[in-house]
Parts: C-alpha cells; sequence; structure tokens
C-alpha cells in the first residue's frame, strides 16, 4: 500500500448513459491538492454545487450509491470510486455533466484504464490510513447479510454471495492485497437476475440498462411473451438464453458476481474518506448493507479522531485524563469530580472518581462521620455524562450542558474516604438538543448510586466562547 498520497497526473473523461437514469452525463476526472479527497462537482447545474465523496453525504442505495446535497444528486457513484481507490488514488475532482456517473461497460475497468493513460502521481503528504482497534460488525438477520472488520496492518477483503440460485450457485472472492485490484477486480460487471428486471423498470431504475452492461442471469427460461418484451425493452431482436445467461454471455471470471460486489465494496468504503487498515469478511453484501457498514466504522473514525484531539498521550486504560477532561469541561476545582475516563463509545462511557479525605465538601460534611454527598455523586454522574455528550457536538467548548430534571435517584450504600467511584452512563435519547442518560455508580463492584439524567445543550453566546 502506497504510504503517500497520490493523485492524476492529468484530467481524463468518460462519456456515456447512466444505468438507472438513463441519461447521457460526461464526467471528468481530475488532479486534486494534497488532504483534497474526492470530490463531485455538478458542472451542468447554475450553481454547479460540491459534493464531497462521504458517507454524510450519502441518499439513495436503491441498486446503486447516491450521493447529494441539497436537490444536487450523483447516481451510481460505486464503480469510478472503486477504480480511483483501487488504483491507491487519493484525490480528485470529479467533474459531472449529468446526474449520474456514467454506466460504461458495468465495471470499473475503463475507468481504471483511462486513468493509467494519463498517469498517477505521488504526492509529498502522508496518507491518513483509519487502522482498527478491535473488530466491528454489521448484521442484517432479514437478508442474512453479516459483515465483519478485524484489525490487520493491511488491506483484505474475502466476499461470499449466495442467492439460491442454480445458474451462480455460492461464490466467493478475495482481494489478497489492494495492488491485485487492477488485473482481478475492476473488469467485474454489473448484474441482475432475469425476474428482477420488470420491478426495477416499475421502481423507474436500470433505464439505461442495455445487455452490454450488465449481466443478466436467468435461472428460469422466460416464456416467448417475456423474450418479446425484453426485446422491446432493450432495443434489439438477438435477445437470447444460453446458459444461464442473455445472449451467450461469456464471463471475464468464472466467479465475476463475487468479485462485482467485491468491488462495489472498496467503491462504498472509499467514502469512509481514508483508506483503511483491516480484515474485512462479508456475507451477501450490498449497497444498503456496506453503506451500514461503513458508517459503523465512521462512527469509531470520528470517535478516534476526538480522542486524539484532547488526549495528547497514550496511556494503557485510559481514554482521557485529568488534562484532557479540563479541556473539555468547564468545572474547576473544587467542583471538577471527574479524574479520568476509561471506556468512551457512541452511547456509553465509564469514568473514575477517587474520594480523598482531603475533599474540601468532607470539612463540613458530617464531621467524625465522612460521607460523600449524594448529591455530589449526581454531580459526579453528570460531568461523566457531559463527556459523553462530545460525541453529539462539534465542538463541545460551544455549548453549555444544563440538567433539566433527575429521576429515580437512589442511594445505595455510603461513600467514603478511600473509596473508587466507577460512573456508567449510557445515551438513552437524543432529540432537539435534549439529552436523557441513565446513570449507575459503583464501589468495588457494589452499586452505590443510580439516577436518570435529562440534560439540554445550549449554544454559548458569542462573548462565552470568545
Amino acid at each position: 500500500m502506497y504510504e503517500r498520497q497520490h493523485t492524476l497526473k492529468a484530467e481524463i473523461s468518460f462519456e456515456g448513459i447512466g444505468l438507472h437514469t438513463g441519461e447521457i452525463s460526461k464526467i471528468t476526472i481530475k488532479p486534486a491538492p494534497e488532504n483534497h479527497g474526492f470530490v463531485f462537482k455538478r458542472i451542468d447545474l447554475p450553481s454547479q454545487p460540491l459534493i464531497p465523496a462521504k458517507i454524510d453525504y450519502v441518499t439513495e442505495l436503491e441498486r446503486g450509491t447516491t450521493l447529494a446535497i441539497g436537490d444536487a444528486k450523483i447516481h451510481t457513484v460505486e464503480h469510478c470510486l472503486a477504480a480511483l481507490a483501487g488504483l491507491q488514488i487519493d484525490n480528485a475532482l470529479l467533474e459531472v455533466s449529468g446526474p449520474e456517473v456514467p454506466i460504461l461497460d458495468g465495471s470499473a475497468i475503463e475507468f481504471v484504464n483511462g486513468i493509467k493513460s494519463v498517469g498517477i502521481e505521488e504526492q509529498k503528504a502522508n496518507r491518513e490510513f483509519y487502522a482498527l482497534d478491535e473488530p466491528v460488525h454489521y448484521n442484517d438477520p432479514k437478508k442474512q447479510i453479516d459483515i465483519a472488520a478485524f484489525p490487520l496492518d493491511d488491506f483484505r477483503l474475502t466476499v461470499m454471495v449466495d442467492y439460491n440460485s442454480n445458474v451462480l450457485g455460492i461464490q466467493h472472492a478475495t482481494l489478497v492485497r489492494i495492488e491485485d485490484f487492477e488485473k482481478e477486480f475492476a473488469a467485474s460487471r454489473t448484474f441482475c437476475f432475469f425476474h428482477e428486471l420488470e420491478d426495477l423498470l416499475k421502481a423507474g431504475l436500470i433505464k439505461g440498462g442495455d445487455l452490454n452492461n450488465a449481466i443478466v442471469i436467468v435461472d428460469k427460461m422466460p416464456s416467448q411473451e417475456q423474450f418479446e418484451q425484453l426485446a422491446q425493452l432493450f432495443g434489439r431482436k438477438d435477445v437470447q438464453v444460453k446458459e444461464g445467461y442473455l445472449n451467450n454471455l461469456e464471463l471475464r471470471y468464472k466467479n465475476e458476481p463475487a468479485r462485482h460486489k467485491l468491488l462495489d465494496m472498496i467503491g462504498d468504503l472509499s467514502l469512509l474518506g481514508n483508506p483503511l487498515k483491516a480484515q474485512i469478511l462479508a456475507a451477501r453484501p450490498g449497497h444498503a448493507a456496506n453503506i451500514s457498514f461503513a458508517k459503523n466504522l465512521n462512527k469509531l473514525i470520528k470517535q478516534k479522531k476526538l480522542i486524539k484531539k484532547y488526549q495528547k498521550n497514550t496511556q494503557k486504560d485510559v481514554v482521557f485524563d485529568i488534562h484532557a477532561i479540563q479541556k473539555i469541561l468547564p468545572h474547576r476545582y473544587p467542583f471538577l469530580l471527574v479524574d479520568k475516563i476509561t471506556e468512551f463509545r457512541e452511547n456509553y462511557i465509564e469514568g473514575i472518581k477517587n474520594v480523598t479525605i482531603n475533599e474540601p465538601f468532607f470539612v463540613g460534611h458530617f464531621e467524625g462521620n465522612p460521607i460523600m454527598p449524594g448529591v455530589l455523586q449526581i454531580e459526579a454522574m453528570a460531568q461523566v455524562g457531559g463527556i459523553l455528550l462530545l460525541n453529539t457536538v462539534e465542538n463541545p467548548s460551544d455549548v453549555w450542558v444544563y440538567f433539566l430534571a433527575i429521576d429515580n435517584a437512589r442511594f445505595k450504600k455510603p461513600v467514603i474516604p478511600g473509596d473508587q467511584i466507577i460512573f456508567k452512563l449510557e445515551l438513552v435519547a437524543l432529540k432537539r438538543g435534549i439529552c436523557k442518560m441513565s446513570g449507575k455508580a459503583f464501589v468495588n463492584d457494589i452499586l452505590v448510586s443510580e439516577a436518570d439524567l435529562t440534560a439540554s445543550l445550549v449554544p454559548k453566546k458569542k462573548n462565552e466562547t470568545e
């Protein structure tokens, strides 16, 4: 895998029909500066809007991946993006004069060949990889889809497809090195089943479909009426079925459908914005599953960047130390009641408060019998919860967290000097700036207090953030 970023040496254009819209469009892929990423530009629209090729801009996933900002859309971006990602290109501006990327021959090979014809150029900046620290899973029981990623200091991808088809059977495809993409996967074409054609047409899709840009698999011999309808659909009289495919099609690979599903995954995963280092195993993937899985990965990527923003020194079993906490929370002595954060996920957090006899509240609270006030246990719990809300705002220093309600508060056991309280909070709901969390506090694995907290995120005024 390349260590440095790459772009094209010169621009290259492709023109053709869109698979689903049926409209003729032209895409020009241009060189772009370091850290630019992939960005689409609808040059046929008056404002020429820019649409970053990022997971946050995915809007439609019906037989293809669509990106959009406002009313500006780009359909079927996955093959072009797969070509760029498969060639380890990091930066490109993609100018499109139409609503859809041309389907060309239904694979990524024409994009690959065109890009290589103008050349690939190394840039000075290093690539920023996303490497997994832990396994990530996605599962759709109804569709029997399973996707799992595991830590690996490289990129490998294995795909299995099974459509209960006598023609296809069960197929597997494995990419061992990203350098193999061009030769082993770029030429694999998109496909569908004959029995799907009518529903796809009714859904307003495959308007640009043709026997030259898609593999049509036939599990059951069509009737003469179906043949006539198909001939009319494709505007040709030579429609025939042989060996389970329309028009005696010759597969480019024995497992071409599985290889194309792998190609699609590479294109969809490029929407993470960074090359990935991981071992991925995917059973029966599709665009919707790919994007759902990528969103799971994206959450971890954002969280990792967020942690890195505040926690400068990596420590074992510590997510945020006291120095990082002071950058996140506005509280200060004697009211900063969190010492460190030990676990931090999208909807869950664990934090620690070490209780010592030097706490200022022990001076006048139960003299001779030091017990941590229950209200301060709840306050410490709330502060841990405030750090959890990092996941919901771009910049926590721009908001105040005001607590609106404390429900179901219970105090089970006294907390005394020498105790270490472990707070565990789960984000239960978040809507329109109002969040609800369920919190529990433990000492030596024994529950000492619990409460349900409701808070409001209030933007700071300009003079409060300066």
